[in-house]
């Protein structure tokens, strides 16, 4: 097992590589930069041509892009993202810091919602498959997983939250959090989480589901499940015990990308629900082109996807011991 998790993590390191050199490409070949983004409100042109020189020579944009991306790389294996390129120029991990515990809060309770109906849900339709629960879930869900995210919550916000305002769905505090007392302020955090957690959650419970729900009928066909029912074992104990067990590995593997698939998805809902996350930060730095932010969140998403996939495969040997890495 070690030697497959080190021979893992060597992989990873010139994978993390062309992902970083593809980002880097990408973002400092698109059109403008931090420079002519700062200096479009000045009106006289000539001073605004010299302070985008100056800018340009500020943020090193005038030195060839092999040597910017060669110096972030530098930077980068002293775990050092560098300073920030909009007008604030605050380092790049202050900013990611203040930002990285809402998204990740809203990740992993939106794992953990999907989990919790997701696996009940799966398990019960595919022991009445065909009936009544399995055609009413199955529509349900289809439907429900075929409506994008922002889609949904534009009529959450319009009603919910505006006409019957009855959730709050701006930020993750209200204006006079300070002035609650310790028992309001928690009421006034859960009621801001609703709404966005909602939208978070419920592509990947619809999802999961479905998921949960084939592999489950694919394990009951098995001949050991049919041995168990002629052996007498009770029906609960058949699904729970026998069936439920060998589903858990690609359960696993789903897990294992939950987790940065809800992060990276995070851009649209944060934006729309004015969430202080890592979604929002990014939207934020590709309006202003702050190419250090964008590379560094960028780079902590694919980290993300790497271990989420390797903490799958090292969870397998755990749940069926007849998986061996050696």
């Amino acid at each position: 097992m070690f030697n497959y998790i080190v021979r893992r993590l060597l992989i990873a390191i010139p994978t993390l590589f062309g992902i970083t050199l593809v980002t880097f490409l990408i973002i400092n070949l698109s059109p403008g930069d931090p420079a002519q983004i700062q200096t479009q409100g000045i009106m006289d042109s000539k001073v605004s041509i010299r302070v985008y020189e100056e800018l340009r020579k500020y943020y090193e944009l005038d030195k060839p892009i092999h040597v910017r991306y060669f110096k972030w790389m530098g930077r980068l294996a002293r775990l050092d993202f560098g300073t920030s390129m909009s007008t604030d120029r605050l380092p790049v991990t202050q900013k990611i810091k203040s930002r990285l515990l809402p998204t990740m809060t809203l990740a992993i309770l939106a794992m953990g919602i999907s989990l919790v109906f997701s696996i009940p849900i799966g398990i019960y339709a595919s022991a009445r498959q065909n009936r009544l629960f399995d055609t009413v879930s199955s529509t349900f869900l289809y439907a429900l997983y075929s409506v994008p995210s922002y889609v949904m919550a534009v009529p959450l916000i319009l009603l919910v939250g505006i006409q019957w305002d009855l959730l709050p769905f701006q930020g993750m505090t209200s204006d006079n959090y300070e002035q609650l007392t310790a028992g309001g302020k928690i009421v006034d955090v859960v009621k801001h989480f609703v709404l966005i957690t909602f939208c978070f959650s419920y592509g990947a419970w619809a999802y999961d589901s479905r998921f949960v729900r084939q592999n489950m009928l694919e394990v009951l066909r098995q001949d050991y499940i049919r041995t168990a029912r002629a052996k007498g074992l009770g029906e609960f104990r058949v699904i729970v015990c026998h069936a439920f067990r060998n589903t858990l590995i690609p359960i696993m593997t789903l897990l294992g990308l939950m987790l940065p698939d809800i992060i990276g998805g995070s851009v649209i809902l944060e934006v729309m629900f004015n969430w202080p996350g890592m979604g929002r930060l990014f939207f934020e730095s590709m309006l202003s082109r702050d190419y250090p932010t964008i590379m560094a969140l960028n780079f902590i998403t694919a980290c993300l996807v790497l271990l989420g996939t390797l903490l799958a495969d090292i969870s397998y040997a755990f749940v069926d011991p007849r998986v061996s890495y050696d």
